[in-house]
């Protein structure tokens, strides 16, 4: 048996020991740290508190700031001006609903920024990539249309909350979709993923976002399609749009496909499905399992490497699972690995699932009931979100998930909805919808509950932040986000689905 040494801990796989880091900063330390049930679900009362309850105004934190600097106490703690600055900012959102927009983004929402040709000439505009249970895949303009607009329809915001008029903020933009813009797949679209988000701070400038990865369900007569939609060209989003020949079946099963992932810089994408997971190449179409088990694949995420991917599954665990080529190549030698959970029921027993594929037992986390979105952080290396559908939502350390979850969620709503969790390109704020049709927006590290309320009639369950610009004073100078962060975090906004139609939050 290995020994407890002080600052390290064993990974038995690799049968060698591994420098403890220290949490993500400035998370809570109540999370718990041992795992005495791993099926458990202690959440912090203190947790489901709004922050606004104990939080001090801008006025005071300016005070604050002004006689001890960007560190100051208060409220019996030590805070950072920025990061309370942001979460009072957060607490306090504007939200907008567009005009029979019904039931078009009931399945899969995001938002990205793409090429657009017009008749005034190619420009980068933002556009929402729609996806509906009847099979309807749209591509919504945001801003300005152009002469264009004529020959499509056009989708008005209306204030919503909080009530009143709103103060500071500005009405948001129209948003325009031409009917031949809209595709018709051949069954449920089940996800949309873009490529992976780069973190706030990196110097990337370059936004636009040149393929996405689309997934059909399937149906009762046919199996789950994988799709590659090709945007690196502009887009003609007028009457003449032929969006059918950018769109690329890659791969189709016989199966049902329930979520995917897509990492752009190995070509490769993974799917979940009834019967396990399943690795694509997509620029060959060649696909090969990675796991295979009985219950299904239900939220998916490849690690910041693109070695590893975590599944979550409809039994309540995450697994890991390592999809490198050498390991494809031995798709023959898949190891067995038995999954504990409870059933379901009155009574509820320990049983177990088999897996088969090429799994990190030594990772594996099991939550209370089935997996409902998986989000890996960019700044954070090793950390990930998890929520399952009886409302848990927690943090967790991939290098230490035999201790437990690093930080827990309060508040969150869910029995049975796969509710999508959307955080925020500065990795500080993560938002969902709950079952109550409550929104509800916590901070990533505090776990503090920062905005709750009920603007919807049905459940919110996408989410998509919009990525906003770095901030530069000129070309040879550093981003001015760490010098100025409040001016580039102002305009901040978010994109909400729910079958009610599509609503935006902005933050100023």
């Amino acid at each position: 048996m290995p020994q407890e040494l002080p600052g390290f801990y064993y990974d038995a796989e690799k049968n060698r020991y591994f420098p403890i880091k220290p949490r993500i900063p400035g998370s809570s330390s109540n999370a718990s740290q041992s795992q005495k049930n791993p099926l458990s679900n202690s959440i912090d009362p203190e947790a489901t508190k709004l922050y606004p309850n104990t939080g001090a105004s801008v006025s005071r934190l300016l005070c604050l700031r002004e006689l001890n600097g960007n560190a100051f106490t208060f409220d019996r703690g030590r805070h950072s001006f920025e990061e309370e600055f942001h979460k009072l900012q957060a607490s306090k959102p504007v939200v907008w609903r567009y005009r029979d927009t019904v039931n078009m983004t009931n399945s899969a929402l995001e938002q990205a920024q793409i090429s657009v040709q017009t008749p005034e000439g190619e420009t980068e505009t933002d556009v929402l990539l729609a996806g509906s249970i009847d099979g309807s895949l749209s591509f919504l303009k945001v801003g300005k249309f152009g002469v264009h607009s004529d020959y499509g329809v056009i989708y008005v915001p209306d204030h919503v909350w909080p009530s009143g008029r709103p103060k500071s903020n500005e009405k948001p933009g129209h948003i325009w979709m031409h009917p031949s813009t809209s595709l018709e797949m051949s069954s449920r679209i089940s996800c949309i993923r873009l490529p992976e988000k780069r973190p706030f701070f990196t110097n990337d400038d370059d936004f636009r976002v040149r393929q996405a990865l689309i997934t059909t369900l399937g149906s009762e007569t046919a199996g789950g399609c994988v799709y590659i939609l090709n945007l690196l060209e502009p887009v003609d989003l007028g009457p003449v749009a032929a969006h059918s020949q950018r769109l690329h079946a890659v791969a189709s099963f016989n199966h049902t496909i329930w979520t995917s992932d897509y990492n752009p810089h190995t070509s490769r994408a993974v799917i979940g499905t009834n019967l396990g997971a399943a690795l694509i190449n997509v620029e060959r179409g060649t696909s090969t399992w990675v796991c295979r088990s009985k219950s299904d694949v239900l939220a998916q995420q490849f690690d910041q490497t693109g070695n590893l991917v975590l599944c979550g599954f409809r039994n309540g665990a995450v697994v890991t699972i390592d999809v490198r080529e050498n390991q494809e190549r031995n798709s023959a030698r898949l190891t067995r690995h038995r999954i504990p959970y409870f059933s379901s029921g009155r009574n509820k027993q320990k049983q177990w699932f088999e897996l088969k594929g090429h799994i990190c037992p030594s990772h594996t986390i099991y939550m209370p009931s089935s997996i409902s979105s998986l989000v890996s952080l960019q700044s954070y290396d090793q950390y990930f979100l998890a929520s399952s559908m009886d409302g848990s939502m927690k943090l967790y350390d991939h290098r230490l998930t035999k201790r437990g979850a690093v930080q827990s969620y309060g508040g969150h709503v869910n029995s049975h909805t796969r509710i999508k969790l959307g955080v925020d390109q500065s990795e500080r704020f993560v938002m969902s919808g709950g079952e109550d049709c409550f929104l509800r927006l916590w901070s990533v590290k505090s776990g503090k509950l920062l905005f709750e309320e009920k603007f919807s009639d049905s459940v919110l369950t996408s989410v998509s932040w919009r990525r906003a610009k770095r901030c530069l004073r000129r070309e040879d100078e550093r981003p001015r986000y760490e010098e100025h962060p409040f001016e580039c975090y102002n305009s901040c906004e978010a994109w909400l689905a729910s079958q009610e139609g599509i609503f935006q939050m902005q933050w100023s």
